[in-house]
């Protein structure tokens, strides 16, 4: 693991006297001119080589209307101050949209030489607001054909597309990329098809730590194989949105199900709670929202797939000592899977398994009843599983079942949504609600005065072009994930 004790920029010539002269500031990059802003963010990261770190204001929200792109290696990107709190500078996706494409993406550190970049103590706002998903790249896009970068002390949330959080296998040589001390959420809408995940990685060699990942929708950290990743110490919940997964081993595709040393360890993984206040002997309540986790680990494709990739399989992952308390529908759930070892998972606490057929569940497949532990050894082989596993007959498409409408069916406990410990912001400065755009963030530091503004514009076009065309290529992802695939046979739609 690297370490960035870095000098700040201000604190090196980091411009040449053209430079100096095209753009003068003082200890932090403001955001006005906001008509300049986008162009001139990109062209201190494509002008100052590696090693670059760019300065973003601390309580600043930025409104870009294109990815902000890594261009050298080592260079990173972060608030003045690495406060790790609602002072951290804001990225806003604001650029436009249209015909369900669009604008998509904060930052890209993808490029071909951008190995060692950073992304640090700043937040990134997707913005949709609750439209519908649009297509392209998720907020945050790094990873790619590069190692050794770093993503740390980040809250990103309300993506317009399918991910808070995308590390890339690139041509498969991705390695190495550290996602530590984030808080990821929320991410995506429960309404069919609109979900989103927290955390997404393909990239092999990875360490995910200790992050929180909270009211995600459709997988809360998503592995696409990604062999030789460690997922530890990581907390992912829901308060307010029903989860598909809150950790997932279920895609085929790109790594054709390799999971090598792929280890998800020590974690905690927490279902919905009964929003109401116990009264004196009372176990179970309602929930507002009616809010479960379908299922708290999903391992093997046919869990999430159904039939669609036949008889391929997960295989040779780890899943060890994690912790699970709640309402789930299913706390593990596997099928599909080889060479697997699944030991020493637990509950605690309150937790219930609640959940029935819902309208996309297939009409050939037999449902399994909700419950801790659950696989199906007609198509697992040669794994290691613990004692408490029920065998069930069938576990194709389980993210068809749907929570219960009412009812004193959620246990009594919480989540960890105080905002001290989950790094989750409270409304005020730098932060949002779920409805809209925060209207606490100060104006800005006033620092420096823009000069030579006409020479800047003069690399506008090709700047912005550069940054969508980097943007869109190759960002709607080439395989489908992990939103749930109903069988050929089922028609309908997801009830409201």
């Amino acid at each position: 693991m690297k370490f960035h004790h870095r000098r700040h920029a201000a604190e090196r010539n980091i411009f040449s006297r053209t430079l100096s002269d095209i753009h003068a500031r003082a200890d932090c990059e403001p955001a006005d001119p906001s008509d300049t802003l986008t162009d001139r963010l990109n062209l201190l990261l494509n002008s100052s080589g590696p090693g670059y770190i760019l300065p973003l204001c601390p309580s600043t929200q930025y409104f870009i209307q294109a990815p902000i792109l890594f261009n050298a290696p080592n260079q990173e990107i972060s608030t003045v101050g690495y406060p790790t709190g609602d002072e951290r500078a804001t990225l806003v996706v604001a650029g436009p949209v249209a015909n369900g494409q669009g604008h998509t993406t904060a930052v890209d550190g993808t490029c071909s030489n951008c190995s060692g970049v950073t992304l640090r103590n700043i937040q990134i706002n997707g913005t949709r607001l609750g439209a519908s998903p649009t297509g392209g790249g998720a907020n945050i896009e790094m990873g790619g054909g590069n190692s050794n970068q770093l993503i740390e002390y980040v809250h990103s949330f309300d993506p317009r597309s399918w991910s808070c959080l995308h590390i890339a296998e690139g041509p498969f040589t991705c390695n190495n990329v550290t996602v530590q001390h984030n808080d990821i959420g929320p991410c995506g809408s429960d309404t069919f098809q609109e979900w989103a995940d927290g955390i997404s990685v393909s990239c092999r060699n990875s360490y995910v730590f200790n992050n929180t990942v909270n009211n995600p929708t459709d997988g809360g950290i998503v592995l696409f194989g990604s062999p030789g990743t460690v997922v530890v110490n990581n907390t992912v919940y829901v308060e307010t949105q029903t989860l598909l997964g809150g950790i997932n081993m279920v895609d085929y595709d790109p790594w054709q199900g390799d999971y090598t040393n792929t280890v998800v360890r020590d974690n905690i993984i927490l279902g919905g709670f009964s929003t109401e206040q116990p009264n004196t002997g009372e176990q179970k309540g309602t929930n507002n929202e009616d809010v479960i986790i379908k299922i708290g680990i999903a391992i093997g494709p046919r869990t999430w797939f159904g039939d669609r990739y036949g008889n391929n399989v997960s295989q040779s992952g780890t899943v060890l000592n994690n912790r699970l308390s709640g309402a789930f529908g299913y706390g593990i759930a596997m099928t599909s899977a080889r060479n697997f070892t699944v030991e020493n998972n637990v509950l605690f606490g309150n937790t219930s398994f609640i959940g029935a057929r819902g309208p996309n569940c297939s009409t050939t497949d037999a449902t399994p009843n909700p419950g801790p532990f659950v696989v199906d050894y007609n198509t697992t082989q040669q794994s290691t599983v613990q004692v408490d596993f029920q065998n069930i007959t069938d576990g194709d498409g389980l993210t068809c079942i749907l929570p219960p409408d009412g009812g004193d069916y959620w246990p009594f406990g919480g989540n960890p949504s105080n905002p001290t410990s989950s790094g989750t912001p409270t409304l005020g400065q730098g932060a949002t609600s779920s409805n809209g755009l925060s209207g606490g963030a100060k104006a800005g530091i006033a620092i420096g005065v823009i000069l030579g503004v006409v020479a800047v514009a003069i690399l506008t076009y090709f700047l912005r072009k550069r940054a969508i065309d980097r943007a869109t290529a190759a960002k709607v992802k080439p395989w489908t994930s992990t939103g749930y695939a109903r069988h050929k046979e089922d028609v309908g739609s997801y009830p409201p």
